[in-house]
């Protein structure tokens, strides 16, 4: 009688029935009350049908989905959504297995595309994002990182020829440093940018012995066995993923409430169709943009091998613009006893001037790791408090924060893997105000500097001895202080927060925090976080440091590199800039170097990157390849497609009307205040770059330009000539190095005599001096238009 009874309960809970809806639409299976619950069967009144698991009126469990189309969906769900584990197929053919989350591909999954191309790895938000390999069905595979459904980050291209390339991408183009290694054994080691050659580089011919070429190869080898993901920019166009409407993705679970079917039947029978289309239909990636094949990339490893069939150790040194050989010359690879003995030196003085002493031979890795927690420390502590105005008390040494690291944690701080240290951050609430009036996110930049991928040491080549980091995505540039060069800046740090505000377009350095390290023995690190003034998207392709000085102010050829700063005597150009843009960036130079004399600043410099846009005389050197007569302009085929079209633009850049839509107004580290007027157009000025993109015009930011290049006699007797005298650029500048004050004139004259300067020109040092001769040198730069 009991489990009569028991029985009896089981019925009246989960009864199996049939429910007819109003619109046509039928369930079929069990009920918990009046919601659906256990094993059922659904059937839209389109032919779709669902079989499988409900839970009080929602599709959670396993299951399946048939579309009137075709298409099919077999495995896990989740309170209506496809949810977990499952399969796709597709009603073109293609299928997907893997993970799901909310209707979205999310997870680790594969993907065969109706074109039989073939995508295993990692997927986010319904588009491959992480690390994955592509399978072209043509032969072509990649291996490496994506982001948004594009290839992005650092991976290998193998082409179906036997051509690879190991290297950076962005956005499905090969964009920054990698190695070209062609099928007939040579190498091109460079830069490239937006998928074509931009920069230096080195091309090695086949058969060349090389140290570096052993290491690179043993790399390749070991990715082609398929035993390492990678993590270094291609000509792949990849899949322009399409993720599903917000709407559309959670209209489904909603309309699958069962007080939904029952309070409105007609909202039920739309979802079924617009699933199937936005989770079958992914165009495959099987495009390709400069793709480079061998026909165009192994003329210039053929052309360079015949050349050198008799000596291997010669190899070609070669500066591309935009796909296009600027200049090349020819060097052997074997290095002089002098040059051995030369950087043997410099690496004893490095060592000497650096932090290495502190943290024991690991000082680079403990030195960042410590910085991180420091600023997730200060800016997770300072952010809570409501903003207000700065005060008297805001400045100063005693305005600080202070908090002890151990290594094993404490009530405050989290255990790490750095040393036991103090850390110190000064004038917390200015530097708060100062990166609020920058605009600059509190939570974004703590995750630039202090998230999971890390900072990058950059290489000084300065005689102070500094150490330089870089955040993950290039905002951010982190110093080493001298300890009178904290002192100064927080003297000057009052009259700076007025300047900045003030002037919304300074040229000055941005600030955004200074901060101290102290370890157990006593020995201080002091460091300053600022802007990087070169954080763009347009590849920078010379750098200058310029302070209007003749003494000293040049660049051993032997120590230039791809991003090697160079000098005064060592710019060959002057800039011809629209006449507005002229006088509004010699006002705020006048302004920001009265700002620096007032504070009694020397020795500060004008921090110049510049982007070279190719000339239209391209047009001229750019031919099919059987017109093609010398070396010079054979390597120039990177720059053309198979039919000897030109893939650069004719123009190298426009000044068009300012269009706040159509441009990015996220603030930068390195922006500047206000949009520029130009004189040309009589407003607010965009700069507009065929086939790359349309840029804000600001003070210093995206300023365009025409460089003329002056010939020196050395030059035309050397075969190092350029291509090209006049060139359209986009100009990058700043003020740096703002912390030398001028204290005692004796100090200041032997250190000019140390540097061997001229003793006439000991006095120029100054303030004044300094401030009046470092402009008129940039009018000497920056010329005034005819």
């Amino acid at each position: 009688m009991v489990l009569f009874r028991h029985l009896l309960d089981i019925e009246d809970r989960e009864s199996i029935d049939k429910k007819v809806l109003s619109n046509g639409e039928v369930y079929n299976g069990t009920f918990k009350g009046t919601l659906p619950h256990g094993k059922g069967k659904y059937m839209w009144c389109d032919g779709a049908v669902y079989k499988g698991d409900w839970e009080e009126g929602k599709m959670t469990g396993k299951g399946q989905i048939l579309w009137p189309s075709g298409a099919k969906y077999e495995g896990d769900f989740s309170g209506g959504y496809l949810h977990g584990i499952g399969t796709l197929i597709g009603h073109d053919g293609s299928e997907y297995r893997g993970a799901w989350r909310m209707n979205i591909r999310h997870g680790l999954g594969r993907k065969q595309y109706c074109n039989l191309d073939v995508y295993e790895g990692s997927w986010k938000e319904g588009r491959r994002e992480g690390c994955g390999g592509y399978s072209w069905n043509s032969g072509n595979t990649y291996t490496g990182n994506w982001k948004g459904g594009k290839i992005c980050g650092r991976g290998v291209m193998k082409w179906e020829n036997g051509d690879i390339f190991d290297g950076f991408w962005l956005n499905g183009l090969r964009h920054g440093s990698g190695v070209y290694r062609f099928a007939d054994g040579g190498y091109y080691f460079g830069m490239w940018s937006m998928g074509l050659k931009d920069g230096k580089g080195t091309f090695y011919p086949a058969g060349t012995e090389h140290p570096s070429l052993r290491r690179w190869c043993s790399s390749l080898g070991c990715y082609e066995s398929g035993r390492n993901l990678l993590s270094h920019s291609s000509s792949l166009n990849s899949e322009k993923a399409r993720v599903l409407n917000p709407n559309v993705m959670r209209s489904l679970s909603e309309r699958m409430s069962i007080s939904g079917i029952f309070k409105d039947s007609g909202r039920f029978s739309l979802g079924t169709a617009s699933l199937d289309e936005n989770l079958s239909h992914c165009s495959p990636a099987s495009e390709f943009i400069c793709r480079e094949p061998s026909c165009m990339l192994s003329q210039t490893s053929d052309e360079g091998q015949n050349g050198v069939q008799d000596n291997c150790t010669i190899i070609y040194e070669r500066e591309y613009m935009q796909g296009v050989l600027r200049n090349e010359r020819v060097r052997n690879t074997e290095p002089s006893r002098k040059t051995k003995q030369r950087n043997k030196f410099h690496v004893k003085e490095a060592k000497r001037k650096s932090y290495v002493d502190i943290f024991q031979g690991h000082w680079s890795y403990y030195l960042m790791l410590s910085l991180q927690l420091g600023i997730r420390y200060t800016v997770g502590k300072i952010t809570p408090v409501p903003r207000r105005g700065v005060r008297d008390s805001d400045f100063g040494d005693r305005a600080r924060i202070r908090m002890y690291f151990p290594r094993k944690g404490s009530q405050f701080t989290p255990p790490h893997y750095s040393v036991d240290f103090y850390w110190k951050d000064y004038c917390p609430m200015v530097f708060r105000n100062l990166r609020e009036m920058f605009k600059l996110d509190a939570a974004e930049y703590m995750m630039s500097i202090c998230g999971d991928d890390g900072l990058t040491e950059l290489p000084s080549s300065g005689k102070s001895g500094s150490i330089f980091f870089l955040s993950h995505d290039d905002r951010f540039v982190i110093k080493t202080l001298k300890k009178s060069e904290l002192k100064t800046l927080l003297k000057m740090l009052p009259e700076y927060y007025s300047h900045v505000g003030n002037c919304a377009n300074t040229l000055i350095t941005k600030f955004f925090g200074v901060h101290r390290l102290t370890l157990r023995g006593g020995k201080k690190v002091r460091f300053v976080v600022m802007g990087n003034m070169f954080c763009t998207e347009l590849r920078i392709h010379g750098r200058y440091d310029l302070k209007g000085s003749t003494q000293g102010r040049y660049t051993d050829k032997d120590k230039v590199g791809e991003n090697t700063t160079l000098k005064d005597l060592d710019l060959a150009y002057e800039f011809h800039m629209d006449m507005m843009l002229r006088e509004t960036l010699f006002k705020q130079l006048s302004l920001d170097c009265s700002f620096l004399e007032s504070q009694q600043i020397i020795d500060y410099s004008l921090l110049l990157g510049i982007h070279f846009r190719a000339p239209e005389q391209l047009r001229a050197i750019l031919e099919p390849p059987a017109t093609m007569l010398n070396h010079a302009t054979l390597a120039t085929s990177d720059g053309i497609n198979s039919q000897g079209k030109l893939l650069i633009p004719p123009k190298g850049l426009l000044l068009v009307t300012h269009e706040p839509s159509s441009v990015s107004n996220t603030p930068g580290p390195h922006i500047r205040g206000d949009t520029l007027k130009a004189d040309s157009l009589g407003e607010e000025a965009d700069l507009f770059l065929p086939g790359t993109g349309r840029l804000r015009v600001q003070l210093g930011v995206n300023m365009p330009a025409q460089a003329s290049h002056r010939l020196t006699q050395d030059e035309v007797d050397s075969a190092e000539i350029e291509l090209f005298e006049v060139y359209d650029v986009v100009l990058y500048m700043g003020i740096i190095d703002i912390l030398q004050e001028y204290r005692v004139k004796k100090k200041v004259e032997h250190a000019c005599k140390s540097l061997k300067f001229d003793p006439l020109s000991i006095s120029i040092v100054e303030p004044r001096l300094y401030a009046k001769r470092f402009v008129n040198f940039m009018h000497k730069v920056f010329p005034r238009p005819p």
